[in-house]
This record gives C-alpha cells, sequence and structure tokens, in this order.
C-alpha cells in the first residue's frame, strides 16, 4: 500500500496531517475486533448529533450520507438523536480533566477510531485498545442483567457501549 498523508484543518486542529499506512479497514491490532464501523455507527445514531460534523472532508462522505446529525448551527446534544434514545455521554470537559484525551485526537477515542479505521497507525494506538477492551465490563453487565432480545434493557449502557463500536443488539 502506497502511503497518503491526509491534512486536518477543523474547528479543532489547524494544520494537523498524519499518514495512511494501512489499508482502509483492514490490518487491526488482534485485540481490536470492533462490531461497527464508524460509518454504521454515525447512521444509528450517536453523541447526540453533534460530533464531528464539521470532520466531514477528513473522511469518506459515505460515512455521513446516514449519517444522523443535528440540524446545522445547533450545537447542543440531543439523546434523541442517539440509537437508544438517551444521553450515554460525558462531556468533553470530563474527558479533557480525567485525561483521556490525546493530542493527536482532541475529540477522543471516536476520532481515534476513525483515523485508526482509515489506516492511521500512531503511538496512542495500545492506550486506546486497552481503553476499547475494557469497555466489555459493559456488555457483561448487559448479558448479565437483560434478556437476549430485550434491547430497551439498560439503554443507557447500550448506548454507551455503541459510542465505542460494540453493537449490543446483537447480545
Amino acid at each position: 500500500m502506497q502511503t497518503k498523508t491526509i491534512q486536518v484543518n477543523d474547528k479543532m486542529q489547524k494544520g494537523y496531517s498524519y499518514k495512511l499506512t494501512e489499508p482502509v479497514g483492514k490490518n487491526f491490532d488482534r485485540r481490536f475486533k470492533p462490531d461497527l464501523t464508524p460509518k454504521e455507527m454515525l447512521a444509528l445514531g450517536v453523541f447526540g448529533g453533534v460530533y464531528m460534523r464539521d470532520c466531514t472532508k477528513e473522511f469518506p462522505k459515505d460515512w455521513f450520507a446516514k449519517a444522523k446529525f443535528q440540524k446545522e448551527g445547533v450545537y447542543k446534544h440531543d439523546p434523541s438523536i442517539n440509537l437508544f434514545g438517551i444521553n450515554a455521554s460525558q462531556p468533553l470537559s470530563v474527558w479533557r480533566k480525567n485525561g483521556w484525551i490525546y493530542k493527536d485526537d482532541p475529540r477522543g477515542w471516536f476520532q481515534w477510531y476513525c483515523r485508526y479505521y482509515m489506516g492511521r497507525r500512531g503511538v496512542d494506538d495500545n492506550i486506546q485498545i486497552k481503553r476499547w477492551v475494557a469497555i466489555r465490563r459493559h456488555i457483561a453487565q448487559i448479558k448479565n442483567n437483560c434478556r437476549k432480545d430485550d434491547i430497551h434493557c439498560r439503554t443507557k449502557q447500550r448506548q454507551a457501549v455503541l459510542h465505542w463500536a460494540y453493537d449490543s443488539r446483537k447480545m
């Protein structure tokens, strides 16, 4: 594969660039097996419809064709846009305070995942993959407390694991 450089100029990053060194959606770390692609997550409804609306030039257009976003100019998180109709997000300020935001991905884990999915590999990959693996504890709670096909059980946890590319509808 030929390396490609991506230039980023959005509201949170100006003059940032990174290299794509792997094919799109391929050659993931063996520990990292997400159920959903970024495109699928956006179409299902995540982050109240306000996350990454200004990043559409960085990623494939088709990712955003069915994405559930708030109306243009509205910056307030709307839980009804989410697949499970509930807010399962913490503000970016909480993520920053807890040290969960890294310089290359100022929007957090999902931005890292989008770039990783596209083929970027970097120094934060191991940390982010470990964080993804740690979310499995919530999946265990869903499986232990809900009937197999009851997607209305533990909706906040289900929305939260969706934000991490796990599909609780299949549990």
